[in-house]
């Protein structure tokens, strides 16, 4: 059977370049359908996009030729919808509900993910409402192909060209593809370092980057999970559906994920939190002495994975063993002593999974045994880890 693709036309200039997203989706096995806008018409006919899809074009909810109701028949007939271009109108509309045109109510009554292509001048894209209503959409689980920079209809140079037609069209070809396994499936990632300050400017880390639970939080988002991510330091994206939530230190990473804690079936501690911080953080930024060096006291950090364990009940909790030396044996006396359901276990003295490396040679450690993960990217881990965190909460359901 073909996927169905809902084209949503929205009025702008790169509107004609929509016609051309449909016949590469025909080209790649995808029965197209067109919603178009009043202004989406003045830029290109309906006439167009009717004959390139072999179907009527929704134009005006009260005159569409196969039912009294187009815009929820199309809503669910649809397995993804690409809006193409999107302005800052109809992305201030999705965003804030507004259902008063063809596409605007169609998208309103989506069964099915959708995905946006801005496409508008430098400075509307730049704006602040319209910055907030993508972040807003992203919240949502809107996935955006993001616009590049270039020399604009208008005549000026800067960020707000549509996304190319092969990017756009790989981009909905590929989430067409995706499982969506884990739909109503809720899900606790942290990822990334902690920062523990010393004084107002100095502070205690490690070198992670996030990018582990970062990749599992997408991949889980990407197979319908709700996802909350707590993130510390790190210059990485969000992935598309997932809440973000950013924290800076050990405690604020104990308290967000404590509290997020509470409405999940299952956490995945990727994170690496430092062990210790400083008891006092000076106020003033401390001279290079030995007397200063010397007066830095350190206490321990609480710990977030036996805190989690500790109050679980019959859902799952999983960490990770970041080990140089003694992994598997390190991360056997982990699993025991917090109380995981699996450990994570990987040799960060390896340069192939190390902090900041794209792969990762992971071995899942339960109390049934030991599975060595062959080296994969970061994206295949998440999703191996994925389906056995989904099959032990199965176990319990």
């Amino acid at each position: 059977m073909k996927k169905r693709v809902l084209v949503a036309v929205s009025g702008g200039i790169a509107a004609y370049k929509a016609c051309d997203v449909v016949r590469r989706l025909q080209d790649a096995g995808c029965d197209v359908r067109v919603a178009m806008t009043e202004d989406a018409c003045r830029f290109v006919g309906p006439i167009t996009f009717e004959a390139l899809s072999h179907h009527p074009v929704l134009t005006d909810l009260f005159d569409y030729p196969e039912s009294p109701n187009p815009h929820i028949m199309l809503a669910g007939w649809a397995d993804i919808c690409i809006i193409v271009p999107a302005t800052a109108d109809i992305m201030a509309k999705v965003s804030a509900g507004i259902a008063d045109d063809c596409v605007s109510t169609t998208v309103l009554a989506l069964q099915c993910p959708c995905v946006i292509a801005p496409a508008m001048n430098v400075h509307m894209w730049q704006d602040e409402a319209t910055q907030d209503n993508v972040a807003h959409l992203r919240e949502r689980g809107y996935g955006f192909i993001m616009p590049t920079s270039g020399l604009l209809a208008c005549g000026d140079v800067g960020e707000g060209k549509l996304a190319s037609v092969e990017q756009i069209v790989d981009d909905v070809v590929a989430r067409l593809e995706l499982r969506r396994d884990l739909a109503g499936f809720k899900l606790l990632v942290n990822a990334g370092s902690t920062h523990e300050a010393i004084d107002s400017v100095r502070y205690i880390a490690n070198a992670s980057s996030g990018k582990m639970g970062f990749a599992i939080a997408e991949a889980a988002a990407d197979r319908g999970a709700q996802v909350v991510l707590v993130a510390g330091p790190c210059a990485l994206p969000t992935p598309e559906g997932v809440h973000r939530i950013d924290v800076v230190s050990a405690q604020d990473m104990f308290e967000a994920c404590t509290a997020a804690f509470g409405d999940v079936d299952a956490a995945i501690c990727s994170a690496a939190v430092a062990d210790y911080t400083p008891k006092a953080v000076a106020d003033h930024k401390l001279k290079k002495s030995v007397e200063h060096i010397e007066a830095i006291e350190l206490i321990e950090t609480k710990d977030i994975l036996a805190e989690l364990c500790r109050t679980k009940g019959d859902r799952v909790v999983v960490g990770f063993a970041a080990e140089t030396n003694d992994l598997i044996a390190y991360a056997q006396a982990k699993l025991s002593r917090k109380g995981a359901d699996m450990i994570v276990a990987n040799d960060v003295s390896n340069p192939a999974s190390t902090f900041g490396s794209d792969t990762n040679l992971v071995s899942l450690v339960t109390a049934d045994g030991v599975e060595e993960l062959p080296l994969m990217s970061k994206a295949e881990v998440a999703d191996a880890l994925l389906d056995r965190v989904s099959s032990l909460v199965a176990g319990r359901g």
